[in-house]
């Protein structure tokens, strides 16, 4: 980080919103469940180190990466609990598993040998494959799956699958979800009365955890709804109304000037000006994940409250703004491509949809010389049985609810979707502007 961090361009962290969209999905979770935050893709480009730093302060042990090497960089910068790596890391790189405590996904049969190979104790999670077909041993497959647990130098510590229809509310996702649900429980217990030991079951990541709370589970893998968002505008206004953004992407203008009518500007002249116009510069461009897309007027930033489409390309380095309609604009002003500034807003969903793609991928792609900067109230640990930050939640409490099995699961989805409801009534409440540093 630069003695500057918001000399160019940048991401602000609402710490208070992190803290509140945690707490939120912790009063979801099914009886005897625990967040494992997904930290990978760099924090879906929020930054890894600081949101695990800022929710290992709130009492949150556990947390999910995609790589080896995203686990180590965690622990390089001093991150502790436990790190399950999701995806499959090299045998050239099982040294690193060892040396940074990550406990591996086992994604096969044949994967479990090669890390019983490495001659040394690791520690992991066997993946089921209930349907997405894509990493686990098919659940069916008792005998293969009961082997990886004898395979020496291993030791089991979890088992999970990943719901792959759990976005839709289609009847036949809905069916298909739920079919996930009852094959991965019951390989789960057919494999613990054949004496292997599963310490943790996990099943549900975000849109599980609104969706299906009732599949239970034993740590939820809580990403995009964590940062404050959904992938979609129909996802986050049905689901979404007690999250907050976590997340705003701004950059400073380092130019303003005067074209006339007719002149063109940026590459290939894809701007022309149909009136006089006044330009700005702002010090950002697809080098740093900001979406080629939004070219030639399809995005827009705020400067000083107002909107201000993109004139022209989007370059790598940098991106044209007509200010024409924007008061007393100057080098140094701060353009907001993704947040609130004044009373208008830009969110991810809108930047996603412009791109015609989801808010995860525009997040993510966000790039590394981009400097992250955590603002805001220091907040206080979650509890066991809940916290003191659900006090300024407009929602309903819950009581009861639990696992697919042995427990009301329609009662406990009932009081999921009360909540959502209270919180918002599908639509997203709002915020104080400004950020407290």
């Amino acid at each position: 980080m630069t003695d500057f961090p918001t000399g160019r361009a940048w991401i602000e962290l609402d710490r208070e919103a992190l803290g509140h969209n945690a707490a939120y999905l912790t009063s979801l979770l099914p009886p005897g469940c625990a967040l494992m935050p997904a930290v990978k893709a760099n924090a879906y480009g929020h930054g890894a180190v600081l949101v695990a730093r800022e929710l290992f302060a709130l009492g949150i042990k556990a947390f999910c990466v995609a790589s080896a090497a995203e686990g180590a960089e965690l622990r390089e910068h001093g991150v502790e609990g436990d790190i399950l790596v999701l995806g499959y890391t090299h045998p050239a790189c099982f040294p690193a598993l060892e040396a940074y405590r990550l406990t591996q996904t086992v994604v096969d049969c044949a994967y479990a040998l090669e890390l019983g190979q490495y001659g040394k104790p690791l520690e992991v999670h066997v993946k089921l494959d209930t349907g997405m077909h894509r990493l686990g041993e098919r659940c069916e497959r008792l005998r293969e799956l009961q082997a990886i647990f004898a395979v020496p130098n291993l030791r089991v510590t979890g088992a999970y699958t990943h719901l792959c229809a759990d976005e839709t509310d289609s009847p036949a996702g809905r069916a298909f979800t739920l079919a996930q649900g009852r094959a991965f429980h019951d390989a789960v217990a057919r494999l613990r009365a054949r004496g292997c030991v599963i310490p943790k079951a996990h099943i549900l990541a975000s849109d599980g955890l609104l969706r299906y709370p009732e599949l239970g589970g034993d740590c939820a893998r809580t990403g995009i709804a964590l940062y404050g968002t959904l992938g979609t505008r129909t996802d986050l206004e049905k689901y979404g109304g007690c999250l907050r953004p976590v997340l705003s992407l701004k950059a400073r203008i380092t130019v303003v000037k005067d074209v006339f009518q007719g002149e063109g500007a940026g590459y290939a002249l894809r701007f022309r000006a149909a009136r006089d116009t006044r330009l700005a510069a702002a010090a950002i461009g697809y080098g740093d994940g900001l979406p080629g897309a939004l070219g030639c007027g399809v995005g827009a930033a705020l400067v000083n409250g107002v909107r201000a489409p993109i004139a022209g390309r989007v370059c790598m380095d940098q991106v044209l703004l007509d200010v024409t309609e924007v008061p007393r604009v100057s080098p140094g002003d701060t353009a907001v491509f993704i947040g609130r500034d004044g009373g208008g807003e830009i969110t991810a969903v809108d930047v996603a949809e412009q791109a015609g793609t989801i808010a995860n991928e525009i997040l993510s792609r966000l790039g590394a010389r981009l400097e992250r900067v955590m603002v805001g109230l220091q907040q206080r640990a979650l509890q066991p049985e809940g916290d003191a930050l659900l006090n300024n939640l407009s929602c309903l409490p819950l009581s009861g609810g639990g696992a697919l099995f042995g427990h009301d699961q329609n009662s406990f989805s009932h009081q999921i979707a009360s909540r959502n409801r209270v919180c918002g009534g599908g639509k997203r409440q709002t915020r104080d502007s400004g950020w407290t540093k």
